[in-house]
């Protein structure tokens, strides 16, 4: 199994930090496992070639969860993001990207957010996107 800062990622620590940070009123079980580098952010990429860096974290998650990772470690500089997301569009909107790109959020866009990160709002406007559809609930 992975594990996201350290922390092993299971169903109740999914459910946890969801609902601390963006409410209940939703389904949070994900519905599949798949390997996963679970720490993927610009800081540990390089570049012409490319290369994944910072591999301690690894293991199963749930589907979606480097994307979602990723993009929300893009969000203060708008390109990269809408980058991002085209690309790793099928995973972001499948159920369990769409929940991942919640739990991603929540460590950065939930109650505790710094009032002056660039992420939080955008992050924040997504996540009562994905809260208000239909197949969230």
């Amino acid at each position: 199994m992975a594990t996201p800062d350290t922390v092993l990622i299971t169903q109740r620590v999914v459910t946890e930090a969801v609902r601390a940070a963006f409410g209940g009123g939703f389904d949070t079980t994900v519905g599949g496992w798949v390997p996963a580098h679970a720490d993927l952010n610009w800081a540990n990429m390089s570049g012409p070639e490319s290369c994944l860096f910072d591999w301690e974290d690894w293991g199963d998650a749930p589907l979606g969860l480097d994307s979602a990772s990723l993009w929300g470690s893009s969000l203060a500089v708008p390109a990269p993001a809408v980058r991002v997301r085209q690309q790793r569009r099928g995973d972001l909107e499948s159920r369990d990207g769409q929940l991942m790109t919640l739990f991603a959020f929540s460590k950065f866009a939930g109650v505790d957010a710094h009032p002056e990160d660039p992420r939080v709002e955008p992050a924040r406007r997504e996540a009562a996107r994905i809260v208000s559809e239909p197949r969230a609930r």
